[in-house]
């Protein structure tokens, strides 16, 4: 069997990666009201759309990610069979997908090092800053004890842009 691999990318490089990578599944995390349109090779049931804010802290009238929905990625994440890549996007492809790629990595492989892990993500992607509160709820749900969090904190923030520029991650 392949190894399987996450893929990571901004809204307007989704079309491109699905199509490039031969993606059945995808993961869109995005502001309501950000328009995106499902790539036509993604059925949609295979397709979680979920919406949320990049922020860290409670703020009136925006969304913090929280623990509805890690676990709805948990639960998407488990259905996939790795038999063709993952495709998970963002606005920019930096914070609220990079950090879900590493929560389905670290979930997925309970057994590999978070620190690794956080810095096999800093070396593909030196723009990646994965959202914290993101990071901070999986860590609890997947019982790491502060060892996802430590990680990310330790990668730091990535380089400034606009956009990430899209990779691929292996499990």
């Amino acid at each position: 069997m392949s190894v399987a691999t996450i893929h990571v990318c901004p809204l307007s490089k989704v079309d491109e990666t699905v199509r490039r990578i031969g993606a059945q599944r995808l993961i869109s995390l995005l502001t309501v009201g950000t328009e995106m349109t499902r790539p036509a090779s993604i059925r949609a049931e295979h397709h979680l759309l979920m919406n949320m804010h990049d922020i860290a802290v409670e703020q009136e009238g925006m969304t913090m990610p929280g623990e509805a929905h890690v676990r709805r990625v948990l639960e998407f994440a488990e259905r996939w069979d790795r038999t063709r890549p993952l495709a998970i996007n963002c606005y920019a492809g930096v914070s609220r997908s990079t950090a879900t790629a590493y929560i389905v990595a670290a979930a997925l492989s309970p057994s590999r090092d978070e620190a690794e892990l956080a810095t096999s993500l800093r070396r593909l992607s030196p723009t990646a800053t994965p959202n914290p509160r993101l990071i901070a709820v999986a860590d609890h749900i997947l019982g790491r004890h502060g060892r996802m969090v430590e990680a990310i904190a330790a990668i730091g923030r990535g380089a400034e842009c606009f956009e990430g520029v899209p990779f691929g991650l292996e499990i």
